[in-house]
């Protein structure tokens, strides 16, 4: 029987209670440690542990061995001094794989250079799938890498459909690649250059944010 994969999910906004119930629906081991009572009480019965305890205090994170996790997620929102020292206490205790959730650019450099591993801005991402939903672009679903790339899915542009990717020069004219096509039940990953796009087809690039934000429109 395989290892279940065992998760630290720190802080409990909005952003890490979605994290750890969804890692604990999937069937992984999820541990969660908040400062206050109330949200720990509360997804207690939905995850494997559930500690209250300040991630700021580095002999406080010690007592639960975190280097063991598979990964820890540092989910704190508002509180960046605190997100700063814990993904510092948990870089120095030997986590081997740190995301964090950061507020602003200059947050997830600071991030990054005390420990993070990976740095995610899920408001902004929200931000961006909302406004292209109310623009009435062609946006389907989208994942930031940092605040300049992210990887998109996109329904087939019109000004693309019926080309092949070598005619439509997608790399060319908007400095994105594809990496995969999907045409109904069907998934080409990393598709050839013959590939013909038809309108029905969702495809799934990556590039600049505003490279992807110029196709999708």
């Amino acid at each position: 029987m395989a290892r279940k994969r065992q998760v630290l999910v720190v802080g409990l906004g909005r952003f890490g209670s979605a994290v750890a119930t969804t890692l604990a629906e999937l069937d992984c081991e999820v541990a969660c440690v908040d400062s206050h009572e109330r949200p720990i009480q509360r997804i207690a019965p939905l995850v494997t542990h559930a500690l209250q305890l300040d991630s700021t205090d580095r002999d406080a994170l010690k007592q639960i061995s975190v280097a063991e996790f598979d990964v820890a997620v540092v989910a704190i929102g508002a509180d960046i001094e605190a997100s700063i020292l814990t993904t510092a206490n948990l870089s120095e205790l030997g986590c081997t794989d740190i995301v964090a959730k950061a507020m602003t650019l200059p947050h997830a450099r600071i991030l990054e250079k005390v420990g993070a591993h990976r740095v995610v801005f899920p408001e902004h991402e929200m931000g961006v799938r909302l406004g292209n939903a109310l623009a009435g672009t062609n946006l389907i679903d989208y994942m930031e890498l940092d605040p300049r790339y992210a990887v998109a899915e996109i329904r087939c542009p019109v000004e693309i459909a019926g080309r092949t990717l070598a005619e439509a020069n997608v790399r060319g004219r908007y400095d994105v690649i594809v990496l995969c096509v999907k045409t109904g039940d069907d998934v080409d990953v990393i598709p050839a250059a013959d590939k013909r796009l038809e309108k029905s087809d969702i495809i799934v690039v990556a590039g600049p944010t505003k490279s992807i934000d110029k196709l999708a429109r």
